[in-house]
C-alpha cells in the first residue's frame, strides 16, 4: 500500500470543502474564515501554553477579526443576493 506524502501547508493549513452555495465571493470568503479560525486556534493555543500574554493574543485575535469582517464587507457576504438580478430583468 502507498503512502500519499503531506505537504507541511496542507499539514498546518488545513481546508475543509465548501458544502455552500458556489459562487467565487463565497468560495473566498470562506477560505477567509477557515484561515481565521486556523489562526485563532494558534493564538489561543500559544496563550495556553504560556508563550502569548492574553492582552497580546486578545489584541491578535481582534486585529483578525477586523481583518474578516472588511473580507466580508468587500465580497458583499450577506447582501440582498438578488438585488442586481431583479434591477437587470426590470430594465
Amino acid at each position: 500500500m502507498e503512502k500519499k506524502m503531506v505537504s507541511k501547508d496542507d499539514f498546518l493549513y488545513p481546508r475543509g470543502r465548501y458544502y455552500g452555495h458556489v459562487q467565487p465571493e463565497n468560495l473566498v470568503f470562506n477560505a477567509n474564515l477557515q484561515e481565521f479560525a486556523q489562526r485563532v486556534s494558534y493564538i489561543c493555543n500559544l496563550e495556553t501554553g504560556g508563550k502569548l500574554p492574553p492582552d497580546e493574543a486578545y489584541e491578535q485575535i481582534k486585529a483578525l477579526w477586523k481583518q474578516l469582517k472588511r473580507s466580508k464587507k468587500q465580497l458583499r457576504i450577506g447582501e440582498e443576493p438578488f438585488q442586481s438580478n431583479e434591477s437587470e430583468s426590470e430594465g
